[in-house]
């Protein structure tokens, strides 16, 4: 074998192989429930017998090929998940509309299926007032917090009430109220986070997945 034939011959493979990680990531994600990209990666690694591989997947091409099974696999059953999260997302939202939501994640971008949450951001003068809302309404909620990325140096920790709709799973991050002049940056490819208002999420209800 030439050289050059070598060469294209190994760079086949590699390709082979980040596409087939990918594909193994994307179905770890889906019957996990998770959102862990990275331990994705490493448990796809793992099953496919590729621990040292130079080769792992961006988060962009996992979501890609989650989105190409779901498209394949669950063409029966993920649109109207995703249906019925985003109407939750819609409700959630006009509950929360003092606090300028926007829904963010997988309900947005539409790889949401039976195992996601929602995931709102919203804007508060203090953490507590999005707390004092929910015991108003007699919700039962618990707290966390979450690391949010900025820039390659800049990280926030930031508030997060968890509570159920119904059967719905959510998070409501709260962020100050000048926090939506500057996105945080997705975890799937590094840019600034897509955000909806009330408004959008209402169209992609009209549209449908």
């Amino acid at each position: 074998m030439a050289p050059r034939d070598h060469k294209d011959h190994r760079n086949n493979k590699e390709l082979q192989m980040r596409l087939r990680l990918a594909q193994e990531a994307a179905h770890i994600l889906l019957e996990s429930g998770s959102n862990d990209y990275y331990a994705a990666k490493r448990k796809a690694a793992l099953h496919l017998g590729a621990v040292d591989t130079r080769n792992m997947p961006s988060n962009s091409e996992i979501e890609e090929a989650l989105q190409e099974y779901q498209r394949i696999f669950r063409a029966d059953t993920q649109p109207a998940q995703l249906q019925k999260l985003r109407e939750a997302a819609l409700q959630a939202m006009r509950f929360f509309k003092d606090f300028r939501p926007r829904l963010v994640g997988s309900v947005l971008r539409g790889t949401a299926d039976q195992h996601s949450k929602v995931t709102l951001h919203t804007y508060a003068s203090t953490v507590e007032d999005i707390g004092f809302h929910l015991m108003q309404h007699h919700i039962p909620f618990q707290t966390s917090e979450k690391r949010i990325r900025y820039s390659a140096e800049q990280y926030k920790t930031i508030p997060v009430y968890q509570f159920l709709a119904e059967d719905t799973p959510l998070q409501v991050l709260v962020f100050p109220e000048d926090g939506s002049h500057q996105p945080p940056l997705s975890s799937i490819d590094g840019k600034p986070m897509q955000r909806a208002d009330i408004s959008t999420v209402e169209k992609l209800l009209v549209a449908k997945p």
